[in-house]
C-alpha cells in the first residue's frame, strides 16, 4: 500500500467512527438535517397511495427471484407499486432475472431496473439516495432482496399509511426463516416462476426499530434529505461491500427509531452465506458461523416467550 493510500485509507476509518458516533446520539442531528421538513409541511396522502420499493442485489439472484416472484404471485390491489431495483451489469445472473420478470406485466405493478458500475452498488447508500431523491411516491421502502411480500402485504401497508405524516415507520413483526445453507435446495427453485417460500419455515420476530431492510420513510422527507444526504462519506464509491453503517444514520437524521405499525406477511430468508463476500475465505467463513449462533440464540429466545 503506498502512503497516499495508507492516509487515505486512515482518513476514511476517522470518518467512518465519527459519523457512527454522530449516529449513534454523541452528535445533534440538527447539525446535519436542516431540511428535515416538520410533520404540519408533509403530505397526509389518503386513498390509492404510490409506494416505491428500492433493493439491492449483488450476486444473490437466487434470493431476488423469491421477491420478484411475490409482487407477481401477490400484486397489490389497493396501491401502485415501482418496484426499483440497483444491480450490476456484470452480474449476469441478476441481469437474466430482471430480464425475466422485466417482461411479465403485473397489475399495478411498475419494474425500474437501475444498473449501476459495482463500486456504486457496494455502498448501498448511493443507490437509496438516488431513488429517494427522485422518487416521486408517497412513501419509499427501502429494503434487501431477502425480503418478500407475502399475499395482502403491501396492501396491508396501503391501508396502515393512509393518512400519516410519520418521517419513518416499520412493519411491527416480521417472519424469519431457518438458517439456509447455499446447497438448501429450497433456495434454487427450477425456474424463477417457482421461487416460493411455501416449504420454508418461518419465526415471528418483534421488530424494535427501522432496521436496515424495514425502514419505510414518508416520501416528503426522503426527497428533501435523500437516504443520508447531508453525509457524502456515505456516498462515494468503493472498491468492495461495505457494512451498510448508514442505516443507523438514516434513523438518526429523521430524529426517530421509525413508528410500528401492523403489516403481515413480511418474510425474510435467512441464509448462511453471504453473496457478497469472497467464496470459501477466512471471513466468510467468521461470518457464517457468527450468523448461524447468533440465529439459533435469537429464535431460541421467541420460542421460550
Amino acid at each position: 500500500m503506498t502512503a497516499r493510500a495508507s492516509w487515505r485509507h486512515a482518513w476514511d476509518a476517522v470518518q467512518l467512527a465519527f459519523w457512527r458516533a454522530a449516529a449513534s446520539g454523541w452528535v445533534p442531528a440538527r447539525w446535519f438535517n436542516a431540511g428535515l421538513p416538520p410533520p404540519e409541511a408533509r403530505q397526509a396522502r389518503t386513498g390509492v397511495l404510490d409506494i416505491e420499493i428500492v433493493s439491492h442485489c449483488w450476486r444473490y439472484a437466487h434470493l431476488l427471484a423469491f421477491q420478484l416472484n411475490s409482487l407477481v404471485r401477490h400484486p397489490p390491489r389497493r396501491a401502485r407499486v415501482t418496484m426499483t431495483v440497483f444491480h450490476a451489469p456484470d452480474d449476469d445472473a441478476t441481469v437474466a432475472l430482471l430480464a425475466h420478470f422485466g417482461a411479465i406485466t403485473v397489475p399495478h405493478v411498475r419494474w425500474n431496473w437501475q444498473p449501476r458500475p459495482k463500486e456504486r452498488l457496494f455502498r448501498r447508500a448511493i443507490g437509496r439516495h438516488e431513488a429517494a431523491v427522485a422518487t416521486r411516491a408517497d412513501w419509499v421502502w427501502f429494503t434487501d432482496c431477502d425480503v418478500v411480500f407475502g399475499p395482502g402485504c403491501l396492501d396491508a401497508l396501503a391501508d396502515a399509511l393512509q393518512g400519516r405524516r410519520d418521517a419513518l415507520v416499520y412493519p411491527r413483526v416480521e417472519a424469519c426463516s431457518e438458517l439456509l445453507v447455499d446447497d438448501d435446495p429450497r433456495l434454487h427453485p427450477a425456474d424463477a416462476a417457482a421461487a416460493d417460500i411455501g416449504a420454508m419455515q418461518f419465526v415471528p420476530l418483534a421488530v424494535t426499530r427501522a432496521t436496515g431492510p424495514l425502514q419505510i420513510t414518508h416520501g416528503d422527507v426522503a426527497r428533501a434529505l435523500g437516504y443520508c444526504g447531508p453525509i457524502g462519506f456515505y456516498h462515494r464509491p468503493a472498491e468492495r461491500w461495505q457494512k451498510a453503517h448508514e442505516d443507523r444514520a438514516h434513523r438518526w437524521l429523521l430524529q426517530t427509531q421509525g413508528v410500528p405499525i401492523d403489516v403481515p406477511q413480511v418474510h425474510r430468508i435467512r441464509h448462511a452465506s453471504k453473496g457478497r463476500y469472497a467464496d470459501g475465505s477466512v471471513m466468510a467463513r467468521l461470518r457464517r458461523w457468527w450468523r448461524q449462533r447468533l440465529t439459533a440464540a435469537r429464535d431460541a429466545r421467541e420460542r421460550a416467550r
